[in-house]
């Protein structure tokens, strides 16, 4: 796949989705200044900091859902290929999240999101490399792989070519170490809390509530409920 490289943008992802003439192809930045990430989510993205990269895909016939988390698991196989002596036990937390545990709590180190464009899937992914962006107001606070003990980090390029080598077959399911959250957690998310009952196959979370049992299928899982109920 054609992979363009560029200094500074304001958003892979918003770049090819204003370029449609590109066709199927790539594109990463080293920086980025209005960073896209899930709903409203906006950061800057520094210079070094990490791999910022979008592609431009066929559509899949698959789940959105499971397009995501497909694609983030590799993105888990490829840093373990780029950097053979990393140790760091990497997973996802629902819906997408490439994350890992540091002193008994969860620390998010990646984002992936999709979206349809004409007759192009668009996947953009940032995964935070050798920092991490400064934000307090984050229940699960992001971490870099340097600082969680990957070095030294992968280096962007060849990262990107290893995800997007992934990418190009979702239609298998990869291994991560773990998933979040585990059926029997008690969680919370946007609308309420409950307790999970496990993550469905088409990419949906399988929630029990006070209601009943129901399935999230978008809005992001915040953390573990404050309070224990029987659900």
């Amino acid at each position: 796949m054609k992979l363009l490289r560029f200094g500074l943008l304001d958003s892979t992802q918003s770049f090819l989705a204003r370029h449609p003439e590109l066709g199927f192809c790539a594109v990463m930045a080293e920086a980025q200044t209005h960073g896209r990430g899930q709903g409203e989510n906006r950061w800057e993205s520094a210079p070094g900091a990490g791999l910022w990269l979008s592609a431009a895909l066929p559509p899949s016939s698959l789940a959105p859902g499971i397009v995501l988390q497909r694609a983030m698991e590799a993105v888990i196989e490829a840093i373990h290929q780029t950097v053979p002596s990393c140790r760091l036990e990497l997973g996802l937390k629902w819906p997408n999240d490439l994350v890992a545990w540091k002193e008994g709590r969860l620390v998010k180190v990646g984002g992936i999101l999709g979206e349809t464009k004409g007759d192009r899937m668009l996947l953009g992914l940032g995964v935070n490399l050798n920092a991490a962006p400064s934000l307090p107001h984050r229940v699960i606070a992001p971490a870099s792989l340097r600082e969680l003990g990957v070095t030294p980090a992968p280096e962007p390029l060849e990262l990107a070519r290893a995800i997007l080598a992934g990418w190009a077959d979702l239609s298998t399911p990869r291994r991560c170490a773990f998933r979040w959250p585990r059926a029997g957690e008690a969680i919370r998310w946007d609308e309420g809390e409950g307790r999970c009952e496990g993550w469905l196959e088409d990419g949906r979370l399988s929630v029990r509530n006070a209601e009943g049992l129901v399935a999230l299928c978008g809005g992001e899982v915040l953390g573990f409920a404050p309070i224990m109920r029987d659900y």
